[in-house]
Formats: structure tokens, C-alpha cells, sequence
């Protein structure tokens, strides 16, 4: 599949990157001279974070060319993506140059305002064209508004769904075509009643953040606002809520109709405020701590099955029922992690247990990876860890980013053989070599795997029989090196 990116800025390089993460061809056309140079930044920030999201072996990267031309990116395309300035009457030119050389091909907007039906108007072919908004970054959060107006073709718009769904998003149904659609109106809300306590002097931009951060937004995290609420009702639950909280709607407790005139006072105010408050930090390095966060809620809730998080796991189940047979003279790298503080010893290096916890984020995704998950562990069986030689290499210290990578030595029906190298930028820290046998829970003791099992892992040790046997594999304890 090749995906056609127009207008390569904070949301174009965000959808570039989903894209290309995830196997897919991508050409860009941005006039920008820059935007090289920006989008390769885009990248370096999505590559470091989306694969920490996944359980399965990230798909080889798609191919990402800089097309000279809108005629020349859109040229063989399955999927056009633009996201170019919220200007209404350059959207329209932007159409209707692609739909010159691609009238068939389904067109997404990024825009965060515009209905659908404003975009068609005057476009070739209006049945192509719908809303695909999504949030940033793009290529974490999982959600994407696809609006489309009565004018989009249902098929078009089921295809878009699908498509987003293999990229690992939630494409959310608009139903009818709104101004800003669902997501931002609610922002806007926010927005407003934000400015409105900056300007009164009521709060400053920090303390609002943290009233968010702090309280209310980690609920709606993972719980939205009608189910936060609801809870918030007791053992009645909603409708006690609308009972208690209903009179407070007459109240003037917001100014939501009303807003604060937008001059350079209230300009300076805010961006003032602003600065002072994440003003230490480059916008690269706010993106970082954010990607990182970020993944570190969603990891948290795709652990629970939640929210956000069960769109998580079933792209990686989706993945992982395609997965065939693994790259031939490549192990599977499984896992991705970065060293954290309380990872180090006194000397600064990360200590052994974490080599060995980084050794089980590798088997354990092993693990799901041909069935034996958590679920499998439900129905009473597992694989446990027998036996495990560690090999100390290098040093990581804070910060480094570590990638694990498992080679299957051998297989049968109640042995699983691995070995695992645990490296930071192509460079092997530590091996691990293990040896685990299937085992029958409630019995206590060692059986044979299910052919569901097997038929998972056998295809994947028959593809590593061609790789080099490991010259560590084998050593036993203060044997030489060869």
C-alpha cells in the first residue's frame, strides 16, 4: 500500500510516521524547504515510542520518498491524506490538483473545523473526499474522526475505517457532519473557559494544567466523561448524577457563550505565562517526555484491556494472526525499553536484575506472540522459566534505549530453547540463553504444548534453524571465551 501525504507538518509528519511504522510506502509533497528536515525529526520521535506500544515484531518499515510535485506524490496511491493550513480555499486548490491525477482515490482531511461538505464543494469527484482528523501525536493516540457528508460514497468511507484500523487507530463514526466535529467543540469548551480564568487573573496557565493533569483529566484518560460521571452518582449512578448536578447548568458557573477578546493584552498574557512555565524545555524535548508518557499510560491500560489500551491489543492481535513465518537471517526483535533511574546500581550501570527483567520483556512477548498470553495462563497452563545463562557485555546506563531480540534454538513438545541479546543501538550488552519447559499448573509438572501452540512456534524455529548458532550458546559458567 503506498499513502500519499500532503502538507508534511507537526500532523502530516504524525500521519507519515503511523504509516510508515507500520509497513506502509509513503510519499510527501510540502513546498517547505524545511520539511525534510522536519518530518525526519517527526520520525525519530515516532520510532522511539510506537514500537514500546506493540507485542509483536514491528513490520519492516515502509519506503519514504519526497515527491517534487503534488502530481507526483498522489501518482499510484491508495490512500491521500492532506493536511495542509486551515485555509478553507486552499483545501479546495489542493483537491481539485490531486483529483486531476487521482480522482478515485479516497482523500482524508486532517482538518480540525471544516465539514465535509464544505471541502467537496466544486471538488471532481465529492464521493472520494471525507474528514480523517486525528490527535496529536499521530502516531500514538489511537483516535481519528472520520466525518464524511452525505456526498462521501459508504464504501469509500468503510474503506478508510478498515485501513485505519491495520494502522492501529480507532476511526470514530462521526454519524452527521458538524463544525469541529466531536472532539474539538469539547476542547473548545475547555479552551474558552481556560482563557477566560487566565485573563481574570483567576489562574495562571500552570495551575490549570495541573488541575487537569493532577485530578479530572486522568479520569477522563481512562474513563471518558459519561462513565466518570456516572460513577460519580454512587450505586444510582447516572441518573442520581443529572438529580444532584442538574441545577448547576443554570448557575453561571461558565462563560461558555461569551469570550474574552482576543487582542495582543491577552496574546502576551498567555504566551508569557507559557514560557515561564515550559519555557526550559525545547518543543523537541516536550514532545519526548510527552511520547513518553504517553506511552507509559497507554501500556498501562493495554495491560488492563482498557479504553485506549484494547485498541492496543487487538492491533497487536490482528498482527499476530498474520504473522507468519519470521525475516529470514534476522532473530525477532520483541521488546523496547528505555533505562530508567532505579534501574542503576551504585556504579551507575544497570544492574542485573534489570537484564533479567529486560530478558523476560523479550520471552514474555515471545510468549503472546505464538498464544501462550495471559489468557493461556487463565486456562491453567504456561511455560516456566528452567533454566537461564547470562552473559554481561557492555554497560547501559539512564537513558539508553534497549531493543531484545529472541533466536529460537530449538523446539519440542514441552521444551522451548532460546537465546536472547539485549542491545543498545546495534550493540549486545548482555545474552541470555533459556530454556523453558510447558507446564500443566494445576498438575504441578511438565507437559506437552497444543498444536495450536506449536503450530505457532515451529514455523518460527524452522526460519532461525538458518541462522548462526550463537558462539555463547551452550557456555557454561567461567567457560572461555571462543
Amino acid at each position: 500500500m503506498k499513502a500519499a501525504i500532503v502538507g508534511g507538518g507537526v500532523i502530516g509528519g504524525g500521519w507519515a510516521a503511523r504509516f510508515l511504522l507500520n509497513g506502509r510506502d509513503v510519499a510527501v509533497f510540502d513546498p517547505d524547504p524545511q520539511a525534510e528536515r522536519k518530518l525526519a525529526e517527526v520520525l525519530a520521535n515516532a520510532r522511539a515510542a510506537l514500537p514500546s506500544l506493540s507485542d509483536v515484531p514491528m513490520p519492516q518499515e515502509g519506503r519514504l520518498t519526497f515527491a517534487g510535485s503534488l502530481q507526483e506524490a498522489v501518482e499510484g496511491a491508495d490512500y491521500i491524506q492532506e493536511s495542509v493550513s486551515e485555509r478553507l480555499d486552499l483545501k479546495h486548490r489542493v483537491f481539485a490538483q490531486i483529483q486531476q491525477s487521482a480522482p478515485d482515490v479516497p482523500i482524508g482531511s486532517s482538518t480540525s473545523g471544516f465539514r465535509p461538505s464544505q471541502l467537496q464543494q466544486g471538488a471532481l469527484n465529492p464521493e472520494t473526499i471525507l474528514v480523517a482528523h486525528p490527535f496529536n501525536p499521530v502516531y500514538l493516540l489511537p483516535l481519528v474522526e472520520v466525518v464524511p457528508s452525505p456526498a462521501t460514497a459508504p464504501e469509500v468511507v468503510e474503506r478508510v475505517k478498515e485501513m485505519l484500523r491495520g494502522l492501529g487507530m480507532f476511526p470514530l463514526h462521526v454519524r452527521k457532519e458538524i463544525d469541529a466535529h466531536i472532539a474539538d467543540r469539547f476542547l473548545e469548551a475547555v479552551w474558552r473557559e481556560a482563557l477566560w480564568l487566565v485573563k481574570d487573573g483567576i489562574a495562571t496557565t500552570g495551575e490549570i494544567d495541573e488541575a487537569i493533569r493532577m485530578g479530572f483529566g486522568l479520569r477522563w484518560g481512562q474513563m471518558g466523561l459519561f462513565e466518570t460521571y456516572r460513577i460519580a452518582g454512587g450505586e444510582a449512578g447516572m441518573k442520581h448524577f443529572l438529580e444532584q448536578f442538574g441545577p448547576c447548568l443554570t448557575w453561571p458557573w461558565t462563560k461558555l457563550m461569551d469570550v474574552p477578546e482576543y487582542n495582543d493584552e491577552l496574546v502576551e498574557l498567555i504566551a508569557g505565562q507559557s514560557d515561564a512555565q515550559s519555557g526550559a524545555h525545547s518543543i523537541r524535548e516536550l514532545e519526548r517526555i510527552r511520547d513518553s508518557n504517553l506511552v507509559g499510560f497507554l501500556r498501562a491500560l493495554k495491560d488492563r484491556d482498557w479504553g485506549a489500551g484494547r485498541v492496543l491489543r487487538e492491533h497487536d492481535d490482528r498482527r499476530r494472526a498474520a504473522f507468519g513465518v519470521t525475516p529470514e537471517g534476522a532473530p525477532l526483535v520483541l521488546a523496547h525499553m528505555q533505562v530508567l533511574p532505579s534501574w542503576l546500581d551504585y556504579n551507575g550501570h544497570m544492574t542485573e536484575s534489570r537484564y533479567l527483567f529486560a530478558a523476560s520483556e523479550t520471552s514474555d512477548a515471545l510468549l503472546r506472540l505464538i498464544g501462550a498470553d495471559i489468557d493461556y495462563v487463565k486456562s491453567g497452563f504456561s511455560y516456566y522459566t528452567a533454566e537461564t545463562h547470562i552473559m554481561h557485555l557492555g554497560e547501559a546506563k539512564a537513558g539508553d534505549r534497549l531493543t531484545g531480540s529472541a533466536q529460537v534454538l530449538g523446539v519440542d513438545g514441552k521444551r522451548l530453547h532460546i537465546f536472547i541479546r539485549i542491545e543498545r543501538g546495534g550493540v549486545v550488552l548482555a545474552t541470555l540463553e533459556q530454556v523453558l519447559l510447558h507446564v500443566d499448573m494445576a498438575a504441578g509438572r511438565a507437559c506437552t504444548a497444543p498444536g495450536t501452540i506449536l503450530s505457532r512456534l515451529r514455523p518460527i524455529a524452522d526460519a532461525h534453524a538458518a541462522l548462526p548458532r550463537p558462539k555463547a550458546a551452550g557456555r557454561h559458567v567461567g567457560q572461555r571465551r571462543r
